[in-house]
């Protein structure tokens, strides 16, 4: 499921740099949401962070393209 929503979400931005903060943020605070409810928010924040980063990085824009970030332009 989460590998689903990040690539969703990898989708954002035309340029791998900015997939890769948008999706590292977003990563970021699902995973520290999803950690709280496990026991380690941290531990979360940290592995949905960088596994977004990872996902928004390697993501071409013409694969999926859901338009501009909001995070950056």
């Amino acid at each position: 499921m989460l590998a689903i929503v990040l690539l969703s979400l990898s989708a954002c931005g035309t340029t791998p740099g900015c997939r890769a903060i948008s999706t590292g943020a977003l990563g970021a605070a699902s995973g520290a949401a999803i950690g709280a409810i496990a026991g380690s928010a941290g531990l979360g924040a940290l592995v949905g962070g960088l596994t977004g980063v990872v996902g928004g990085a390697v993501t071409p824009p013409r694969v999926a393209y859901a338009g501009r970030s909001p995070i950056c332009y």
